[in-house]
């Protein structure tokens, strides 16, 4: 009897044994699995879903805020203003030339009293709200009673000038004076393109009423290159 007794109290402690450590199993794996379904979600980013879709890959969520981009291709943070910074720059870093819808073009007299001839100063201020580029010379008529004349070019060289907004820059158109006693032919009206463009504008013309009537011999209408204001000017 002693014997059976001992032997059935032995069987009692392993199954208790037993049991404790089935227990434990239990709890350690139902607090793993959450773990694991946390970092799948996490809103942070990490190597879930989310955070590759904001930054391109694995990594954080901050770290594709800062250089990735975001849903519809447009850079977040330091990365994205940089190329933004570029494109408004026409994406190269060059500015575009001046057009005439962006220029406010305006004529003067610039003649100076002595001068030989009369100067008419031509102002391109830049209203575009960018920065141009203009260079070479620009297309002159002058509208007359007789039909349109044309300037000729002095042949000086041309600069190039970048023009922020608001700023100007200027041309000069010389004549010959009339004075010869006659009524000589009267001017009516200026024709200003400006360099590599294709639209013209039509402006009052400010300089002396009348050219002189020539065959051909005498001094012609010249105009000079851009950022040269000419006599006067």
């Amino acid at each position: 009897m002693r014997v059976h007794k001992l032997t059935f109290a032995a069987l009692a402690v392993a199954a208790g044994l037993s049991l404790t450590a089935c227990q434990n199993g239990d709890d350690g794996t139902g607090q793993g699995a959450p773990s694991a379904g946390s970092t799948a979600s996490s809103p942070d980013g990490g190597s879930g879903s989310k955070g590759s879709d904001q930054g391109g890959g694995s990594a954080s969520g901050g770290s594709g805020q800062d250089g990735g981009t975001d849903a519809t291709g447009t850079g977040k943070g330091t990365g994205g203003a940089g190329t933004d910074a570029g494109a408004g720059a026409g994406g190269s870093g060059k500015a575009e030339r001046c057009h005439t819808d962006g220029l406010e073009i305006t004529a003067k007299d610039g003649t100076i009293d002595g001068d030989p001839g009369g100067t008419v100063t031509v102002e391109l201020r830049n209203r575009s709200g960018r920065d141009c580029v203009i260079s070479g010379y620009a297309g002159v008529d002058l509208k007359t009673g007789a039909g349109t004349l044309s300037a000729k070019r002095t042949g000086e060289k041309a600069g190039r000038a970048v023009l922020k907004n608001g700023q100007s820059t200027a041309f000069g158109i010389n004549y010959p004076l009339n004075e010869t006693g006659g009524s000589g032919v009267r001017v009516t009206g200026l024709l200003v393109t400006p360099p590599n463009e294709t639209r013209t504008v039509t402006l009052d013309w400010p300089g002396a009423a009348t050219l002189p009537v020539t065959d051909g011999s005498g001094d012609p209408v010249k105009v000079g290159p851009v950022g040269n204001a000419g006599q006067g000017g």
